[in-house]
């Protein structure tokens, strides 16, 4: 009953009809409150873009200036050398067939983020049924398919995210703790939001960035207004 009274209290600080500035939304997160536990910070960015098309798919990457808050555990397929420095790096895991084989026979997902030199993915190539559906799979684009494995896990342990539009054509992505400061939750915000805007696909037309929402895990979305981005694309 007392949560259910915070969580009322809590969506009755936003104003629905209203569209806030990024730092005013921040403001209003942080002076809400519906749990005890820190929450994570979401933004959910609904774009003009159809993704069943290839040449509207928005992906990327980007290490956010402030992290996440959250250090996730590290897989990295390498050998020799890059096995050394990915170690050295801070991987929680580090092999090769051994980890492919432990993943396809024990059904081993203990990880969040999958890392491969190169010259592994014949390994890693096997995995993608189990690593695909699961958005693990490693990927040149975004920086997890590399040579420079050891700079991939320090940035992936810094506090870099992936983002990827959805079939609904939604990007949602967590940027850090209800417990950051302001600052540091406008400037995680709005280093994603520009990132995303860099994304735009050419082939995007009309309205791209149509609807952003700021939220923690259990309170209320309050909207952004996307003009109140400075590099808002045309």
């Amino acid at each position: 009953m007392a949560a259910s009274k915070r969580m009322k209290a809590s969506f009755g600080q936003v104003d629905r009809s209203r569209v806030y500035p990024l730092a005013e939304a921040v403001a209003v997160l942080k002076a809400t409150s519906a749990t005890k536990f820190d929450e994570s910070v979401d933004l959910a960015i609904n774009l003009g873009v159809d993704p069943k098309h290839a040449d509207q798919m928005v992906r990327g990457s980007i290490v956010l200036p402030h992290g996440t808050g959250k250090s996730l555990r590290v897989l990295v397929f390498a050998k020799g050398d890059k096995e050394k420095e990915a170690r050295e790096a801070g991987a929680d895991y580090v092999g090769a067939e051994d980890l492919a084989k432990k993943i396809t026979d024990e059904n081993w997902l203990d990880f969040e983020r999958v890392i491969a030199a190169p010259d592994m993915m014949g390994v890693v190539g096997r995995l993608g049924k189990v690593l695909g559906p699961r958005g693990l799979m490693p990927n040149p684009k975004l920086g997890t398919v590399t040579v420079n494995v050891g700079q991939a896990v320090r940035e992936t342990k810094a506090g870099k995210v992936e983002y990827r539009v959805e079939k609904a054509g939604i990007v949602h992505v967590s940027i850090g703790k209800r417990s950051f400061s302001p600052d540091a939750l406008v400037a995680n915000a709005a280093a994603l939001l520009e990132a995303v805007l860099r994304a735009k696909p050419a082939a995007s037309k009309g309205t791209y960035m149509k609807k952003i929402t700021l939220s923690t895990t259990m309170g209320p979305g309050i909207r952004v207004d996307p003009s109140s981005i400075a590099s808002q694309a045309a």
